[in-house]
């Protein structure tokens, strides 16, 4: 059994790699926010790629550790973002909505990804995605499912592509449909995958209408759909020890244990009312460290097999996305949350 001295020499070159490109892709994130740090960190991820291949062995014990260990801590500190309180009251109004996308998006994507012939896992992620969160969703449920890095990226730039086109696409199709600053809220909440892509298009929103309705309701909406990771986790790992009973594996040993710190988190965010900075601070690092699993998933994905493989993932993630869209303006329009 290894030291702890020898885990950090093993670890510390790849970690100390991925700590220095996701420094690199936080400050892009910055700038550029419809893109992300963690799909820059991806991109360059697998265009360093090339230079440390020859070394790899060196830096892939700490690479693993980070797209593993350090993801499933980033998951725990995203907790103190939420507040359960706000969560259940914007959410009550939403909940009905959320249920219907998220059957939906794994109903939608189980058919397709059977007619398809997608990898099963892959799937599942982009299901997953487009679903909850996008990004955060993805990572919280890639151990789970045991996912390899490539897969990863694959579910990721799927998901952050129609992040964009939603981003410019929703605000003018809730013009034309005539919504209130209440309501686009509602659907850019519900539909839309990631956080910062929700933001973004409920904040151009705001801005034209020139208060901040449609970016509070979004926001809270968005966060609401987030606590969704915990049960779609506990199904899914009660799942994997089904079908992977015939190996002996119980479902305590593949449980995704950082989800009940996730809820932990959650909680003392909710209950202690802690200083305003030590908040910040925690969910900063937490995405921060999403960044560094980023770094560490590119460096661990071939570009040139991503590219050759591509096609598919997009078709699927295309067809589960537009069907989450039409399925949540149908039932906001009907329960009238427009």
């Amino acid at each position: 059994m290894q030291t702890f001295k020898q885990k950090l020499k093993q670890n510390l070159p790849g970690l100390l790699l991925t700590i220095a490109l996701a420094s690199i892709a936080w400050p892009l994130g910055k700038e550029v926010p419809l893109v992300g740090a963690p799909v820059f960190a991806i991109l360059i991820g697998m265009i360093i790629r090339p230079i440390i291949l020859p070394h790899l062995g060196l830096f892939k014990a700490g690479m693993t550790y980070s797209s593993k260990k350090i993801l499933q801590y980033a998951i725990i500190l995203l907790g103190f973002q939420m507040n359960l309180f706000t969560v259940f009251e914007v959410g009550k109004q939403s909940l009905s909505i959320m249920v219907f996308t998220l059957s939906t998006a794994f109903i939608v994507t189980y058919i397709m990804g059977k007619i398809l012939k997608t990898d099963p896992v892959m799937t599942t992620l982009i299901g997953v995605g487009t679903s909850i969160c996008g990004g955060s969703a993805i990572a919280a449920t890639a151990p789970i499912l045991n996912a390899n890095d490539e897969e990863i990226a694959h579910a990721i730039s799927t998901i952050f592509l129609f992040n964009i086109v939603a981003v410019f696409l929703f605000p003018a199709l809730g013009q034309f449909l005539n919504m209130s600053d209440y309501g686009f809220g509602i659907f850019a909440g519900t539909a839309i995958n990631d956080t910062s892509s929700v933001v973004a298009a409920s904040t151009a929103w705001s801005t034209f209408k020139g208060n901040n309705t449609a970016l509070a309701t979004a926001t809270v909406v968005k966060l609401t759909r987030t606590l969704m990771i915990i049960p779609i986790s506990l199904v899914l790992s009660y799942l994997q020890s089904r079908k992977r009973k015939d190996q002996n594996l119980s479902i305590s040993k593949i449980f995704p244990w950082f989800i009940l710190g996730f809820l932990a988190t959650t909680i003392l965010s909710t209950t202690l009312h802690l200083p305003q900075d030590i908040v910040i601070g925690m969910i900063t690092l937490g995405k921060f460290m999403i960044v560094i699993a980023m770094s560490a998933i590119g460096l661990n994905t071939a570009l040139v097999k991503l590219l050759k493989n591509g096609f598919k993932p997009i078709l699927l993630g295309s067809i589960c996305w537009f069907s989450v869209t039409m399925v949540a303006l149908f039932v906001q329009k009907t329960i009238q949350l427009w």
